[in-house]
């Protein structure tokens, strides 16, 4: 994923670790997004949105994987390297997350104060693998299914700049949906096993454009 990620950054600037693009920032925007999708009006009905809400957390983890890529300076391995390490640390990994002089521990908290908690750590510049696996599995996913819809959304990106995202030209919405609606349903129809799994989500995703 990380390789995935620094070649999506590439393609959009090749001078993505110079410009150092503040990353953090639209992670917590994403976040926000998450939030919207969960539902957290209490003055009205809403329903959450899971596919969608599981959607911006693979966006939320592009920009986590580009942060930790720039903190490396575009190196891979070290990249890899700071991610695992506070899960190696075993007492890390069972401890709670301390932040704002107070003491959170993700196991007691609900969805969307876990989400707040990740906002209120990008803001802060910081980022926890362990919160952020805690909100997968709220959300039913496995690190395997994030690795499964991260390639399908990294694909989207990629297929977004080669049909003009940076200059503007591209389409978001298709049919009167939103283009990561139709990524969803390309994902559950597509074996994640298969060696050409990346150039078959690339295929139906330019079926579908050219249809509209």
């Amino acid at each position: 994923m990380l390789a995935l990620q620094a070649e999506i950054n590439r393609r959009i600037d090749p001078r993505w670790v110079e410009k150092a693009f503040p990353y953090l920032r639209a992670a917590i925007v994403e976040g926000a997004e998450a939030i919207e999708h969960h539902g957290w009006k209490w003055w009205k009905k809403q329903e959450r949105d899971t596919a969608q809400l599981r959607m911006e957390l693979v966006d939320i983890w592009h920009f986590l994987l580009s942060e930790v890529l720039l903190r490396e300076n575009g190196d891979e391995a070290r990249a890899l390297e700071r991610l695992l390490r506070p899960l190696e640390d075993d007492s890390a990994a069972a401890g709670a997350i301390h932040f704002d002089g107070g003491v959170h521990d993700p196991s007691s908290m609900d969805l969307l104060r876990k989400l707040e908690l990740l906002i209120g750590l990008g803001v802060s510049r910081r980022i926890d693998l362990r919160l952020f696996g805690a909100i997968l599995a709220d959300c039913g996913m496995s690190w395997g299914d994030l690795h499964r819809q991260y390639v399908g959304k990294n694909v989207l990106n990629l297929f977004r700049q080669d049909h003009g995202y940076k200059e503007g030209r591209y389409r978001k919405h298709w049919a009167g949906r939103e283009d990561n609606e139709h990524l969803s349903e390309i994902l559950d129809s597509l074996n994640p096993e298969a060696a050409d799994y990346r150039n078959r989500i690339h295929a139906e995703l330019a079926r579908r454009y050219a249809l509209e």
